[in-house]
């Protein structure tokens, strides 16, 4: 990739780590060795129009100008599936690339990531197997089928979040359509899907706990739980995914007075601190990550540098 123009670099790590500004600053060290850069949202939650304030979306007036692609793209009754992402996220990739630019695909949802940078492919789906599972679901709940997962392949068990039925479900229906327990997760030993490189962000876990712990504070201050009132009237509710998000669902039983502010923060926070823990266990995998210290701006500026002069 030296001295290549329409590159792509991931950039990745765990919510909060800075994983934007990095970005930023990488387009702007770009621009000023003449090249261009776009960057591509790699942010699950990121993709939902309305969902700003608890997903740390970055407004447009402090873009710096960089443009950015698969923002709000859908409504929060929608269910955005990997397999369609990873479609809209090449895409996106190589109208970038091909305009000479650099693509930086920028964002912490492992499985969204892995699914653009690793030729992976997705297997087919079965209504009938899936509204089979799904009623499993409704009336026993994610635990038992995650158990059932566990039990068939503990390999994908470990990464899939227990309380995330549409995932446990999707598992499932794969391994029964395939014969293959593998089938349900990504390779061990992934191949390119072009090449790329990845920027890793991290950060000391007492580091890293105390400013997520701020972070969501800072979400109810700014309003998060009004940005969840204004989207009730909007299907929010109706949302298999959107409604179910770290935040919203506890903005919205605050609102339903099944939660008070305080357990709705405290319970917030909880998940956040768990779902950052499975972001740095995902990203480990990565083989040739350039590791980055988030607390350490000079060391973050070198990477920055040299990846600019990699890239423009």
């Amino acid at each position: 990739m030296t001295g290549e123009q329409g590159a792509l670099v991931a950039i990745v790590g765990a919510t909060g780590t800075g994983k934007s500004d990095l970005a930023l600053d990488l387009a702007e060290a770009i621009a000023e060795r003449g090249g261009t850069a776009e960057v591509v949202n790699a942010d699950a939650m990121q993709l939902y129009r309305g969902m700003d304030i608890g997903t740390a979306k970055l407004p447009v007036a402090e873009r710096r100008g960089v443009p950015h692609h698969l923002l709000d793209v859908a409504a929060v009754t929608d269910e955005v599936t990997v397999a369609a992402y990873q479609s809209q996220a090449r895409a996106a990739i190589e109208e970038i690339t091909a305009r000479g630019a650099t693509a930086l695909l920028v964002g912490g949802s492992g499985l969204y990531v892995s699914a653009v940078i690793h030729d992976f492919r997705f297997p087919g789906t079965d209504a009938a197997l899936r509204a089979r599972l799904e009623a499993e679901l409704a009336e026993s709940g994610p635990g038992l089928l995650h158990r059932r997962l566990r039990d068939i392949d503990p390999v994908t068990a470990a990464s899939v979040d227990p309380a995330n039925g549409r995932r446990i479900v999707r598992a499932l229906e794969v391994i029964e359509l395939t014969g293959e327990p593998k089938a349900a997760r990504l390779p061990d030993e992934p191949v390119p899907w072009r090449p790329h490189r990845t920027l890793r962000l991290g950060s000391p876990r007492a580091d890293l706990v105390a400013r997520l712990d701020a972070r969501v504070e800072r979400m109810w201050a700014d309003g998060l739980v009004e940005e969840v009132r204004g989207l009730v009237p909007l299907g929010l509710e109706r949302g298999v995914t959107a409604r179910k998000a770290i935040g919203y669902a506890q903005a919205l039983a605050e609102l339903h007075g099944t939660m008070t502010r305080a357990e709705a923060v405290a319970e917030t926070q909880l998940l956040t601190r768990k779902y950052a823990r499975r972001q740095v266990s995902w990203f480990k995998r990565y083989p040739g990550a350039v590791d980055v210290d988030a607390a350490d701006r000079a060391a973050a500026a070198a990477v920055v540098a040299a990846e600019a002069r990699l890239a423009a």
